[in-house]
């Protein structure tokens, strides 16, 4: 690798425990087309998630976990992974794309619920790509030596269902409306993270990349924050464009494989596992046949079972992938964010033996 090349990696990201929560038992088709005139079989079919969890109440559509709940339970769940107390924590940073308020951020609200003071508290606003720049913050943080001396927590979630109106007449919404309550999932997910491996390091990320890379494109996704004054009936509050993101995903999630293995020098024939978008099961498993074309690579995916949510995926990926990724094993995790097409991507190593 070139002297460039191995500047732009940055320091090794020390994984050194990780931890996610899902609100509730899970919600399968059956109970969604019961609930909402969605034929399961279509769910199955073009969609390919086969259940979700959701923070609100099906029924009722009242909220039984806010995403500091499920953000707390996710961090406290990475502390006991690493061993790590809350009085050893640098800083934290948290991305999210559906905040529970404008002000005072979920960050700040989760550090007090740890009782984590005195630290620096970030919040990132971002979809898909947001644990990943999250990630990446967290290490120039550790590389510059401001982030408090120890070690630092990065947490991911979303509550997406949160802005899926439960009490509305269904038959009114357009398909690319209704298609959301399909979709997505809430949860959240936290790890622990050092510039220096410890005795209980579970892997090394030792690249982490995004950039936004969507110049000229009208975004892919939208989610709306609705005031009082600009409420209007029916109006959704997420929408999609399910044809760019078709068209778009794919061929940038092959741009990161590509740009992965170049920046880490690493022959396609040395990765084991993969880490592919997670946007539904059906389009998911596309992704991963294109990426994966004649090689050998391990799918690790997540999203067929819990749904698209959001920020939580990373870390939901990074579990799985620490109970079967073996010594001196590699991984490739790629985000793509369509909301302005942001790029994003990371390298794992697994200690050796």
């Amino acid at each position: 690798m070139s002297p460039a090349g191995t500047a732009r990696r940055g320091i090794p990201l020390h994984l050194l425990g990780v931890g996610t929560a899902l609100p509730g038992e899970p919600v399968d088709n059956e109970a969604l087309s019961s609930r909402l005139g969605i034929a399961s079989e279509w769910v199955e079919t073009f969609i390919g998630t086969r259940t979700r969890h959701f923070a609100v109440d099906l029924e009722g559509g009242h909220v039984r976990w806010t995403l500091e709940d499920l953000c707390t339970d996710a961090a406290d769940r990475a502390l006991a992974d690493a061993g790590v107390e809350p009085d050893d924590i640098g800083f934290l940073v948290l991305a999210t794309a559906t905040p529970d308020a404008l002000m005072p951020t979920t960050a700040a609200l989760l550090a007090d619920r740890l009782g984590i003071g005195g630290t620096p508290a970030y919040q990132l606003q971002s979809g898909c790509s947001g644990a990943v720049q999250a990630l990446a913050l967290a290490r120039a943080l550790l590389a510059e030596g401001t982030g408090g001396g120890g070690p630092g927590l990065v947490v991911g979630g979303d509550v997406c269902t949160k802005h899926l109106d439960l009490r509305q007449d269904f038959r009114r919404l357009p398909p690319g409306a209704l298609v959301n309550y399909v979709l997505f999932g809430d949860g959240a997910g936290a790890a622990l993270v050092g510039a220096a491996p410890g005795p209980r390091t579970r892997a090394t990320l030792t690249h982490v990349t995004h950039r936004l890379d969507g110049l000229g494109l009208p975004p892919g996704q939208r989610v709306e924050w609705f005031g009082a004054a600009d409420l209007e009936p029916y109006r959704p509050a997420a929408t999609e464009d399910y044809k760019a993101v078709e068209d778009q995903v794919p061929v940038m999630a092959l741009e990161v494989r590509d740009e992965l293995l170049d920046a880490c020098g690493w022959p396609p024939d040395s990765v084991d596992h993969l880490l592919p978008p997670q946007l539904n099961g059906r389009m998911t498993q596309r992704i991963t046949r294109e990426l994966s074309h004649g090689l050998e690579w391990q799918d690790v995916s997540c999203v067929a079972e819990t749904g698209n949510n959001g920020n939580a995926l990373v870390f939901l990926q990074l579990e799985r992938l620490l109970a079967r990724i073996h010594p001196g094993q590699r991984a490739l995790g790629i985000a793509i964010e369509s909301s302005k097409w942001i790029k994003a991507g990371f390298t794992v190593e697994a200690p050796h033996a």
